[in-house]
């Protein structure tokens, strides 16, 4: 997926040059995957019949990181004209909301041996740093 991310940056007529190229596209990507693998963890965690009412915060952030996820590459994704504010923000965001779903997922891979949840745990670290790489990179 980061081929076709990179391809699209850079053939786009108006490129911006906030960040670097390999690093947005990895950073898109890596929120679109992250948006994907908590969607995926939620409905896991829907299947723990046994847990499910242990599971519900972590349903709630895994839900939450998705969003917010999936929106911050959809905002990373438009290149023309960006609004420096407006990409700190989502950053932070999306920074917040994997951190808060990583931690709670690994918790439940490690007290309760979820694969699911360290599968998901990962994917939050990954797309955590990628956007925290970014964040380090926009002008104050």
């Amino acid at each position: 997926m980061t081929q076709d991310v990179q391809a699209m940056l850079q053939t786009h007529p108006q490129p911006q040059t906030l960040f670097d190229q390999g690093a947005l596209a990895e950073c898109i990507a890596a929120c679109f995957d992250c948006a994907q693998t908590c969607t995926s963890c939620a409905d896991a965690c829907l299947g723990e019949q046994g847990h499910l009412t242990h599971l519900v915060h972590c349903i709630r952030l895994n839900l939450d990181c998705a969003d917010v996820c999936g929106t911050t590459g959809r905002v990373l994704s438009r290149l023309t004209q960006p609004d420096q504010n407006v990409l700190r923000a989502q950053l932070q965001a999306c920074v917040a909301a994997c951190k808060a779903c990583g931690d709670e997922c690994e918790r439940h891979a490690r007290d309760m041996n979820m694969q699911h949840c360290a599968v998901c745990a990962q994917s939050c670290r990954r797309c955590e740093q990628a956007c925290q790489n970014l964040l380090g990179s926009v002008n104050a």
